[in-house]
């Protein structure tokens, strides 16, 4: 095994001590936070029942009508575009602050060939995004016994 140490991209620096590495990635979050601010694309679960395809999507501070939801071939797109618009005054201190606050993203997932396009449905409950998918009468699995001759 090879100990590798981290540098953080600095090189003989007389001050550094031992600890540096550990304690600079505390005590500095920007690197992190600039990170989460990025990414936003909320987190997917994917399932499959013997009737439908289930999609489910953490999607909390959002609401039903936030959603736009697409079918385009064999293509499910789900997106959402919204702006929210901060204005804080203060008398005491005479300043103005205007914060504005873009939270969109799109998901698209191909449609296997035994989803029914005509017979999609979705509903929002407690911050999660509920897409159900029924499967064509012939892609469903049927249950039978066969006999031994």
């Amino acid at each position: 095994m090879t100990l590798v140490k981290f540098t953080n991209g600095q090189k003989n620096n007389a001050l550094k001590t031992p600890y540096s590495d550990i304690f600079g990635s505390l005590f500095n979050p920007e690197p992190y936070l600039s990170k989460s601010l990025i990414s936003r694309v909320p987190a997917v679960n994917i399932g499959e029942t013997d009737n439908e395809f289930q999609i489910e999507l953490a999607t909390p501070g959002l609401k039903k009508d936030d959603f736009k939801i697409n079918v385009e071939k064999d293509q499910l797109t789900i997106s959402t575009d919204k702006k929210v618009e901060t204005t804080e005054e203060a008398v005491i201190r005479k300043y103005n602050r205007k914060e504005f606050n873009y939270n969109s993203f799109t998901r698209t997932f191909t449609l296997p060939e035994a989803a029914d396009q005509a017979n999609i449905q979705a509903e929002y409950t407690d911050g999660v995004l509920f897409v159900t998918i029924a499967k064509k009468e012939e892609a469903k699995i049927q249950a039978r016994e066969i006999s031994v001759k």
